[in-house]
């Protein structure tokens, strides 16, 4: 315990003398000075009261000179705490007091307390494992309440995760002999909990049944804490739904009822896009291009998606993705995903990828899938057999297996200011090579006809909020292809309004990239902001003949708020390569509204 000697000022009070009238005369002129804070601080002297304790202290670190006595008593208390703290138990700051301008504490440290033993009382061998408890690990070595309490804590948590959310942890049978505890460790799990019902409090179509597979609470199954935890990020990340506070569990008897308070957001959306871009075959000529979609979210209230997206990216050359998504297959809480993919390049070559996946969402760790792409690339028969073997263009017929990972922790689905994603994807498969009609035979001999193929990608974007109307985007995104043999149709396409800004869309070819951005975002209302940023790429082309790599980076700025007719975006940018010069003749406008019911 902590006795501070009171200091009390006395205060005299002398009769007027004619000096005193003219020191007081003297003291008001200089009144308008201001005064010097004073400057002196408080030294701390800490003694040990014996040798034992004097070699203990010289292992600790604490400050000496404060700015005032109150820190001065503080530091004291942290240094008591972290000794109690590394089984000095009884260590305590026996005499306090102040001499002039220093704090003399004169402290006890005693002898530090060690585990004799720490027997098991009642732990399963499950329990034993998961909270990572051996006697043989409390023989003998310090006692250290902290370690004591986080092995406390791994207890709970597992009899919480377990379906017993009013467990305790105590010690039984404690006995201490010469700075010696001994003990054994006991668990009362009180009674099992178990699921009754999910709520859904507010106006929303979203139908219980759906969420509660969705969020793996299940009438009777037994209560876990994590699943509770995870209710307001998994909820986060549906864009049809707002939750309107956080979710809440009511505990009758043996039963627990959660309560989650939702709201419909407009998530359906029929919007377009117009980009002008400068004509390449038409001097002083604008290209217009275009970008139209289709998202509906929530069919019925069961969570089923379904999106379609067509887009005009240069003359001749057209994108058609489809995408559906089909949560709780077979009442399960997996989600089946089909993904449709078409690229025609103006009259050169055309593409066609499927593709399906299974995911699931786990409580902490986000969502795992495994999928199988189709990819079937042709060229076209307007081109010569020349132009093929000059573009390095092929045929090819190419199955992959993979697996992908999404963790996503954003406050919010289409305005994030704070959060984190991250998505990784591996995939490896094999690519057969088809005959073409148009080139000699003799361009076939020196290749392999069937290879192997592996692709890598990832993805990260972390959003950390500044201040109360501003947010700071860090992304990063990269894939990469490996295979003996690269085509100029199999490689990823970079540049445009959802990857390398100021470029036209899609006028890359990478065989693997990397882009980093960062966006200063301004909100002016909650779905409402101005926004500057940065792009830098890196892209790496291999192919025999048009092998080439380069650092582009585009800038721009930009608008984004909402009318009564929908979402207004407006984007400039400017974009520099090897291929196109900083200039503003090349200068990328894109503008249009989302409309969202």
């Amino acid at each position: 315990m902590l006795c501070l000697a009171q200091v009390r000022a006395q205060v005299v009070q002398p009769q007027d003398t004619v000096k005193q009238q003219q020191a007081k005369q003297s003291a008001a002129k200089q009144a308008t000075k201001p005064e010097k804070p004073p400057t002196n601080k408080v030294q701390l002297s800490v003694k040990a009261l014996d040798a034992g304790g004097a070699q203990v202290l010289r292992q600790y670190n604490f400050r000496q000179a404060l700015p005032d006595s109150a820190e001065a008593v503080a530091e004291v208390r942290e240094l008591v705490y972290r000794l109690q703290q590394d089984a000095f138990l009884l260590a305590s700051a026996d005499s306090v007091y102040f001499g002039h301008d220093t704090l003399h504490v004169k402290l006890h440290v005693g002898q530090p307390f060690v585990w004799a033993a720490l027997r098991n009382g009642n732990l399963g061998e499950a329990l034993l494992v998961e909270s990572g408890f051996r006697e043989k690990f409390y023989r003998d070595v310090p006692f250290k309440p902290a370690e004591f309490v986080r092995l406390q804590q791994r207890i709970l948590n597992y009899a919480e995760r377990n379906g017993y959310p009013f467990a305790t942890v105590w010690l039984d049978s404690v006995s201490i002999d010469d700075s010696k505890v001994a003990a054994t460790l006991m668990l009362d799990k009180a009674f099992a909990v178990t699921y009754d019902t999910l709520e859904v409090v507010g106006k929303t179509k979203t139908q219980p049944k759906f969420l509660m597979r969705y969020l793996q609470l299940q009438p009777g199954q037994l209560y876990n804490q994590d699943q509770i935890n995870a209710l307001q990020r998994m909820l986060t990340q549906l864009p049809y739904i707002k939750a309107t506070q956080p979710p809440q569990v009511r505990f009758i008897r043996d039963k627990a009822k959660v309560y989650v308070y939702l709201e419909d957001r407009q998530a359906n959306q029929i919007d377009g896009v117009a980009g002008f871009l400068p004509d390449p075959n038409r001097q002083n000529k604008l290209l217009i291009t275009g970008e139209a979609n289709l998202n509906i979210r929530n069919i019925r209230g069961s969570g089923k998606q379904l999106g379609l997206q067509w887009r005009r990216v240069s003359a001749g050359s057209v994108v058609l993705n489809g995408e559906y998504l089909h949560p709780n297959l077979f009442g399960s809480p997996f989600e089946l995903g089909a993904k449709f993919n078409l690229l025609k390049q103006d009259s050169t070559f055309i593409t066609v990828q499927p593709r399906l996946q299974l995911g699931y969402y786990t409580l902490k760790y986000g969502k795992f899938s495994v999928f199988t792409e189709w990819r079937n690339a042709r060229t076209l028969s307007e081109v010569s057999p020349r132009r093929l073997q000059e573009l390095d263009l092929a045929d090819a017929r190419t199955t992959t297996y993979g697996l992908n990972y999404l963790w996503n922790n954003l406050d919010d689905f289409y305005f994030p200011r704070r959060g984190r994603l991250v998505e990784l994807q591996f995939s490896a498969g094999a690519k057969k090579l088809l005959r073409s009609t148009g080139l000699e035979k003799s361009f076939y001999d020196t290749l392999d006809m069937s290879t192997s193929q592996l692709g890598l990608g990832v993805r990260v974007e972390n959003f950390l909020r500044l201040g109360k109307s501003s947010a700071l985007l860090a992304r990063l995104r990269g894939e990469a292809l490996f295979s003996n043999r690269i085509f100029l149709n199999d490689m990823y396409r970079l540049g445009g309004l959802s990857s390398l800004r100021g470029f036209d869309d899609y006028f890359f070819y990478a065989s693997s990239y990397a882009v980093s951005t960062l966006e200063y975002r301004l909100f002016t209302a909650a779905d409402s902001y101005a926004l500057l940023f940065y792009d830098q790429g890196y892209y790496r082309r291999d192919l025999d003949r048009l092998a080439k790599y380069d650092f582009p980076f585009g800038v721009g700025a930009g608008i984004s708020f909402s009318t009564g007719a929908g979402i207004f975006q407006l984007i400039y940018s400017l974009g520099k390569s090897d291929e196109q010069p900083l200039s503003f003749k090349y200068s990328k406008i894109h503008f249009g509204i989302k409309s969202k019911f």
